[in-house]
């Protein structure tokens, strides 16, 4: 089974930074597409992922240009910096990791973090 430990969330004011990270579980790490997703009211919604096979990343549009996904294999763990946060970035974020595409659909996630609370003030 898959494990993800997730950490960084917290409060902070817009225009803040924050750095979350997900360090998963060894002899998995490399083989997998691992993503960001947030919790909003009804929706679990794609943020940021980068490829298991290539290492390409890809972001929601609402992101692009301000939060930046990246893997250290050393040491097992995928960060995310938000960079600019706005308030409607508050959410639980969420790691998963699962196949390449999993940035076009969920259905590609094989395991999910437990959560990490983000919120942004005005």
């Amino acid at each position: 089974q898959v494990q993800l430990i997730e950490s960084g969330g917290g409060l902070v004011q817009a225009g803040d930074s924050l750095r979350l990270s997900c360090t998963i579980g060894k002899g998995t790490f490399g083989r997998y597409a691992i993503g960001w997703f947030r919790q909003v009211p009804g929706d679990r919604e794609f943020v940021a992922a980068i490829s298991g096979m290539e290492d390409s990343t890809h972001y929601a549009s609402s992101v692009k240009d301000r939060f930046t996904i990246s893997r250290d294999n050393d040491k097992n763990t995928v960060y995310l910096r938000m960079n600019n946060l706005k308030p409607e970035d508050t959410a639980v974020y969420y790691c998963a990791v699962g196949g390449d595409g999993l940035w076009d659909d969920a259905v590609f996630v094989i395991a999910w973090g437990q959560g990490t609370r983000v919120t942004v003030s005005a």
